[in-house]
């Protein structure tokens, strides 16, 4: 963990977060909380991790949703040398939870 980013302001959002129980929930909170670019570019970011992890090319991906290569080797890099934070919460997502992906 960064230990830059461990502070009390940040395991203050983290556990309300953690409160949230429903999908609307997180509407409402993350749009009060975010401006709508903001909350674009996390969604982004995420479905950006998921194509990776399902191998598709970078030109698929900034095709689908628009990402920046540099973006996207953002979010690779993440993928690889991070700290699996993008895979453990895959491994608790249910399959069909992920976005749509062409084949």
């Amino acid at each position: 963990m960064n230990k830059k980013l461990k502070t009390e302001a940040v395991d203050f959002l983290f556990d309300a977060v953690l409160k949230l129980e429903t999908k609307e929930e997180c509407y409402d909170f993350f749009e009060d909380l975010c401006t709508v670019n903001e909350l674009l570019s996390l969604s982004q970011r995420f479905e950006v991790a998921a194509m990776l992890r399902d191998h598709k090319t970078y030109l698929e991906i900034a095709e689908k949703t628009g990402a920046s290569t540099a973006t996207i080797s953002r979010v690779n890099r993440s993928l690889n040398y991070g700290t699996d934070g993008y895979e453990k919460i895959f491994q608790k997502m249910q399959p069909d939870q992920s976005p749509q992906t062409e084949n």
